[in-house]
């Protein structure tokens, strides 16, 4: 059964930091690319950072660039969001994401955590 699910939200002072985590189990986790995605009530769901299978290469929002940093552990299938400096308008929830492309089938499968809530306020 595939799982992924996110641990680290709370509630925050605005310069403050949290670091999310999120781990992964039920497929081969070192195969796919992870991302960590945010909505708030009434927005579209938008990608704030991702990294590839191997953890090479990472790409970020502009909103979140040099406060956020993604990383990953695949001996542990474990994917983590640092997010430093928090502003309010971070406040939101976080999910994890995975995608895994199989060439040999031109397959691709896209995995959800159940997301995990950041809220920033004094």
């Amino acid at each position: 059964q595939v799982k992924l699910v996110e641990s680290g939200g709370g509630l925050v002072q605005p310069g403050g930091s949290l670091r999310l985590s999120c781990a992964a189990s039920g497929f081969t986790f070192s195969s796919a690319a992870a991302s960590w995605y945010r909505q708030v009530p009434g927005k579209e769901r938008e990608l704030v950072a991702g990294i590839t299978s191997a953890g090479g290469s990472t790409n970020y929002a502009d909103s979140v660039k040099g406060r956020f940093t993604i990383s990953r552990d695949n001996a542990k299938n474990m994917v983590y969001l640092q997010m430093n400096s928090l502003k309010p308008e971070d406040t939101a929830v976080y999910y994890c994401n995975a995608v895994r492309v199989v060439l040999v089938t031109s397959s691709r499968y896209t995995y959800w955590g159940q997301g995990t809530q950041v809220t920033v306020s004094s």
